[in-house]
This record gives C-alpha cells, sequence and structure tokens, in this order.
C-alpha cells in the first residue's frame, strides 16, 4: 500500500488525533480479523465494534464477545468461535489434570467474560477489561486473524513501535543467515576490481 493509500484510508489519524485509524479492509481472505481501528468510549462506557470486526464476529455465529486478559500483554484477546477454538486447540494436548494446563485453563477461561454486542454493534466493556488493559477515554481494536485484541491507543502504539523495531532486528539477523559462508562480501555500488 502506497502512503497516499495508506492516507486515503485514514491510516495514522488517530495518531495525530484526528479521529479514527483506519488501515486496509478489516477482513482478509481467510475471513478473520484484519487492520486497526481506534474509537471512542460514549458518555455510558460503550464502544462500537468495527463494522468489519462485527461481520467476522456474524460469520462466527458467536453470541456476544468472548474476552479475556492477553497472556503477554496489556490488551485484551476478543473473539468469538475461532479463538475458543484455538483456545481448546491449545488445551487438547494437555494432560487434564496436569499444572500446564490448570494454569491455561486459569488464564484464558477462568479470567474470560462474554460481553453483549447491542443492536448498534456497540460493546460495555467490563471494569476489569478496562482496567486491566487501561483504558479510559478510546480503545484502539487491532486485527490478528482468528482474534482481536483492544488496547489503549497510546499503548498500543508504543508497542507497534517495539513491534517494528524487534522485527527490523529479526530481519537483518535472517538476512545475515542466508549469505552463503563462502561467498565474497558483496562489492559496494560502483566499486571496481
Amino acid at each position: 500500500m502506497s502512503r497516499a493509500e495508506f492516507k486515503a484510508c485514514g491510516g495514522g489519524s488517530a495518531a495525530r488525533g484526528r479521529g479514527p485509524a483506519q488501515v486496509g479492509l478489516g477482513v482478509n481472505d481467510s475471513g478473520g480479523f484484519l487492520s486497526n481501528y481506534t474509537s471512542r468510549l460514549d458518555a455510558k462506557g460503550r464502544v462500537s465494534i468495527p463494522a468489519p470486526f462485527r461481520a467476522v464476529l456474524a460469520r462466527d455465529g458467536f453470541e456476544g464477545l468472548y474476552v479475556h486478559p492477553s497472556l503477554d500483554v496489556e490488551a485484551v484477546d476478543c473473539g468469538g468461535h475461532a479463538l475458543l477454538r484455538e483456545i481448546h486447540g491449545l488445551l487438547r494436548p494437555l494432560s487434564p489434570y496436569s499444572e500446564e494446563r490448570d494454569l491455561f485453563s486459569t488464564a484464558l477461561i477462568g479470567t474470560s467474560e462474554i460481553l453483549k454486542i447491542d443492536s448498534e454493534g456497540r460493546v460495555n466493556l467490563s471494569e476489569s477489561v478496562k482496567a486491566y488493559a487501561g483504558i479510559s477515554a478510546e480503545v484502539s481494536f487491532v486485527g490478528h486473524d482468528f482474534k482481536f485484541q483492544i488496547w489503549e491507543p497510546g499503548r498500543f502504539r508504543t508497542h507497534l513501535a517495539e513491534a517494528k523495531s524487534r522485527l527490523h532486528d529479526f530481519r537483518r539477523q535472517l538476512s545475515a543467515r542466508h549469505v552463503a559462508p563462502d561467498s565474497p562480501p558483496p562489492r559496494p555500488h560502483g566499486a571496481r576490481e
């Protein structure tokens, strides 16, 4: 996507304080959650789930919105049947009474909630969800294919910057591994022999 296309679809506008950030189309080929959006909570503490995300939830057939605190970031994982299938797929190979299964079950099921989505596509975030994610006035919805996350926008921007930095470092490491050990280093552009 070009910079002009990115700006045309609203990309980055939330970071500049001009409203919702909308990058991409919201749904990928597999029918999962894609892109990110930022919205304000209304006076009653409700937030409208982005329309593309609502469409994915409707196709999924889950009544409401399944949420649980993320295991490794200060955000909330959300979804429907697809998210529950992933959780059950993680739990299934673990022994039923093992410590590992109990820990994952507690973190992913024992702390979960099912939030009601109203007829307007809004959800009222519980106090525990808002407290865990540090949400007060705005929410960022971030697609992760089979699930999406709810973030406090400032925390999401920090997390995104860190993710980009770590991926840049990782990419450099991968590139270094793919250089053949017997080949001479590349010559600088325009160098003569």
